[in-house]
């Protein structure tokens, strides 16, 4: 707390409790009631990450906002940094880490995810996107409306501006426990990225469906011209066999693709809310907004 003010004296500091299952709750109560400039939401339920981030960016009422992790892997010694950078014309900034503190798959599924975040916010600095971000807090209009069950902030960001840039930061260990985020739920975040950001599935169901088609009048004219000059067609049921495979395959991943678009409509129609809160302290109204 006292780094964080030692950053910046003039700010609100909130925290959001994503449905934590220890004591972290009362933690913040008791760091509201020694300081009016702690501020805390409670969620009733875990949510996720971005949906957690989208109740604290909503709540906030400054200038600039800027995201963290509380598991001061991000010094807060470093916010100046990115407010130097982010006072040079840009409208967000990231912090970049020379030196993560993460194993190796871990990085490499980060990557992974950093180059499908690329294709969906459609900028070059997506490669370097992370949870220690700047941003004008004006740029949340954009996405005021959004009520998804599956945010990405960065991607909503992207709906407002283009000016983005980045600040070299340091990137502490963690001190506590370990992160939530394993390889396979990095898996899981990416594929709903890119299915509820992007139609880049649809798109490459459709480019499978050509190149089969292609592959198709290929084989037929094969089998034609076999038949017209040598006199004899191809025979053998691991032939055939395989063709099938092929096609059926292609049909069902095609489905697939397209399932998962539907199951996205599907949750929107539900209007399954992006968070629901339980508890506020030290806001104007220590109740939950109207939804």
């Amino acid at each position: 707390m006292c780094a964080l003010y030692h950053a910046c004296l003039d700010c609100e500091v909130i925290f959001v409790d994503d449905g934590s299952a220890d004591e972290s709750w009362s933690v913040l109560q008791e760091l509201a009631k020694a300081d009016r400039q702690c501020r805390a939401i409670q969620l009733m339920r875990n949510h996720g990450q971005h949906n957690a981030l989208l109740c604290g960016i909503r709540a906030t009422s400054g200038q600039v906002v800027v995201t963290m992790d509380d598991d001061l892997q991000h010094p807060p010694e470093e916010i100046p940094a990115l407010l130097a950078e982010l006072s040079k014309g840009l409208d967000v900034v990231y912090g970049v880490f020379p030196r993560q503190r993460h194993g190796l798959m871990r990085t490499l599924a980060s990557q992974i995810t950093k180059k499908i975040l690329r294709n969906a916010m459609g900028v070059d600095e997506a490669g370097n996107v992370s949870s220690f971000r700047v941003f004008k807090t004006d740029l949340r209009e954009a996405f005021a409306g959004y009520r998804g069950p599956l945010p990405n902030i960065d991607v909503m960001l992207s709906w407002a501006t283009t000016k983005f840039g980045t600040a070299s930061v340091r990137h502490d260990p963690r001190r506590v426990g370990s992160s939530g985020y394993t390889l396979r739920k990095l898996i899981i975040h990416a594929l709903n990225m890119i299915t509820g950001f992007t139609v880049l599935p649809l798109q490459l169901a459709s480019f499978m469906g050509f190149t089969l088609t292609l592959a198709g009048i290929g084989l037929l004219a094969f089998v034609f011209g076999r038949f017209m000059f040598a006199g004899t067609t191809v025979q053998g049921f691991p032939f055939l066999a395989s063709i099938v495979c092929l096609f059926s395959g292609a049909q069902l991943f095609a489905l697939g693709i397209i399932g998962e678009y539907f199951a996205r409509m599907h949750l929107r129609l539900m209007d399954k809310p992006v968070y629901t809160e339980a508890q506020r302290l030290n806001f104007p109204s220590d109740s939950p907004p109207p939804k």
